[in-house]
């Protein structure tokens, strides 16, 4: 028998997830020092093409070459057989050492000029940022 589960029930439950999944690598800098998580998921419009959505993955991916800040960068497409996903295709997760870190990289051209390329194709997002210390 299926039950309802409050959407905030299933979004904390996939938060834990990704802590899970990709939390070793900030929990190992954690022992040291803190870390943030910026957990960003996009839903594509119907009209962006395949190499439309390739070309905003390959242009975020560079966001680590371009902004110092940022740490790392992890991604990849929904694959979850669950059917949660709300249409959101698309995660990223970047790891930064502080919020200051974080706020630079959310003013940096950089960022600027990929929101202005990726926006355009993206129909909805979802951003969510954590503290990674365990």
């Amino acid at each position: 028998m299926l039950r309802f589960i409050p959407p905030a029930i299933v979004f904390a439950i996939a938060i834990a997830s990704l802590y899970a999944t990709f939390g070793q690598a900030c929990g190992a800098m954690a022992a040291s020092k803190p870390c943030l998580r910026h957990f960003v998921a996009f839903k594509f419009k119907d009209s962006a093409s395949p190499a439309q959505v390739d070309s905003v993955v390959v242009a975020f991916r560079q966001l680590k070459k371009s902004i110092p800040q940022v740490q790392s960068i992890e991604d990849g497409p929904n694959v979850s057989p669950e059917k949660l996903n709300k249409g959101l295709t698309h995660a990223f997760l970047v790891t930064f050492a502080s919020e200051k870190d974080r706020d630079i990289y959310l003013t940096h051209p950089a960022h600027e000029e990929f929101k202005k390329v990726a926006l355009p194709m993206v129909e909805d997002a979802l951003v969510f940022d954590f503290d990674g210390k365990k």
